[in-house]
């Protein structure tokens, strides 16, 4: 089975859509080496996609945010103290960056991130919060910080 994968208008459009949780569940923010996955679903409620969280398992202040669409398409991906990334360019672009859905490629190009986009990129917990609001999540879902 092969996946259809979108168009860069597609794309664009499933970029811009608002993104609701209509759930009431109360999430764990990831500790390290955890991941969290979220349901989401279109205003119209014709498209799902998914909030993804990945901790680093080493550095505790690596963590991976990413929303998808028909469960394998990555839309956006921002990775915060991480390795650097190689485009297929070659060229390099170091961390913290984003990943923004292009057609023929996927996930596979970075940018660098544009200042004042993400508030507090040292506080994951808040940088989720913008990434939520970078994506257009408008309903989001509620997370609580673990206790360790």
């Amino acid at each position: 089975m092969s996946i259809l994968f979108p168009t860069q208008q597609e794309a664009d459009s499933l970029i811009e859509m608002e993104k609701h949780y209509r759930g009431s569940m109360v999430f764990n923010f990831p500790l390290p080496n955890e991941r969290c996955v979220v349901p989401l679903i279109s205003g119209d409620k014709k498209h799902g996609f998914q909030l993804d969280i990945n901790r680093g398992r080493i550095k505790l202040t690596q963590a991976t945010f990413q929303t998808r669409t028909k469960e394998v398409v990555v839309l956006i991906r921002l990775d915060v103290d991480g390795r650097p990334h190689t485009n297929p360019d070659d060229e390099e672009i170091q961390s913290p960056h984003i990943h923004l859905y292009r057609e023929g490629f996927h996930d596979k190009w970075a940018y660098p991130l544009l200042p004042g986009t993400f508030s507090n990129l040292d506080d994951l917990f808040t940088t989720l919060d913008d990434f939520m609001g970078y994506c257009r999540i408008v309903s989001r879902p509620s997370f609580q910080k673990a206790v360790l």
